[in-house]
């Protein structure tokens, strides 16, 4: 009995592991299985309708991607591949400044001071109107209307410039109330401790609240620059050769939509590993705050 005792135990202690396992393994065929039985349905579904050829033709004709991939400006039209460049300039320059913007914006609406009333009122009318009017009529309020001042410097910039300035003034709206989120997640206790140690309001801010918050708020960061990504694409309405507007052009010329699943593809290129890198931070920070409650 006694040598039983220990042989018995451990098949009682590795029973659910194995169990756990073997029914991880079969959630994972299924799913697989499914998603394979529904991509397949959806092509035959595609690929037997009536008009399947000639959409194939018009959207995804091989030599048509291709060549709008590479461009060919004799024949009228551009690289939409060298024309992406344009989108991940506008992109990285904008993404900056909103960062900048979007930070003053809210450390503004936070403060609590008489002397910050009037910035604090400037800064919630812009939040409201920024958010509150579409980007594209923005970027026409910019593209449009700045050149029309006939300022010297103002009035003289491309229009990748201004396509990137109303970025900035639309999503620096959005991107200070994440801010402000993540700076009202900070417990108040860490607040009191600062202010115990002797520290201001702002070397408060700067080194114990800020830092905690901008932890917090980076997932939700990098949710509105995949969409900051992708609305690079509105500056080509200002005339600007984007990699949208690139396959326009080709679309133009050929009279063939081919072009704009190349602009998408490459969109995909940019987007889904940015996308996937925010689950895995929202994973690990879940992960963190559920050890962190455990103990």
């Amino acid at each position: 009995m006694n040598e039983e005792t220990p042989g018995s135990v451990l098949v009682t202690s590795r029973g659910p592991r194995l169990l756990a396992g073997a029914s991880g393994r079969r959630g994972v065929v299924l799913s697989t299985a499914s998603t394979v039985i529904v991509i397949a349905a959806l092509a035959a579904i595609f690929l037997l309708a009536p008009g399947s050829r000639q959409v194939r033709h018009t959207f995804l004709n091989p030599a048509d991607m291709w060549h709008a991939l590479l461009g060919d400006p004799r024949h009228g039209y551009y690289s939409v591949g060298e024309a992406l460049w344009l989108n991940i300039r506008m992109f990285l320059a904008a993404e900056v400044l909103i960062l900048i913007l979007a930070l003053a914006v809210a450390v503004i609406r936070q403060s609590t001071g008489p002397v910050m009333l009037p910035l604090r009122v400037i800064s919630t009318v812009y939040v409201d109107v920024a958010r509150g009017v579409p980007l594209i009529l923005i970027i026409y309020a910019l593209g449009y209307g700045l050149p029309a001042l006939s300022l010297r410097f103002v009035s003289s910039q491309s229009a990748a410039v201004y396509g990137v300035a109303a970025l900035v003034i639309s999503y620096s709206a959005y991107v200070s109330e994440v801010y402000r989120a993540g700076i009202n997640s900070v417990h108040q206790s860490q607040v009191a401790a600062a202010r115990s140690l002797g520290l201001s309001h702002w070397a408060s801010l700067r080194f114990v609240i800020l830092p905690q918050a901008v932890r917090n708020i980076i997932p939700p960061l990098l949710n509105d620059f995949i969409s900051l990504q992708k609305d690079t694409a509105l500056v080509g309405v200002l005339g600007a050769i984007e990699a949208n507007k690139a396959a326009e052009l080709y679309s133009d010329t050929t009279f063939n939509y081919s072009s704009y699943v190349v602009a998408a593809i490459l969109f995909l290129i940019l987007t889904i590993p940015l996308a996937r890198f925010t689950d895995h931070l929202i994973a690990r920070d879940r992960g963190r705050r559920l050890a962190g409650g455990a103990r």
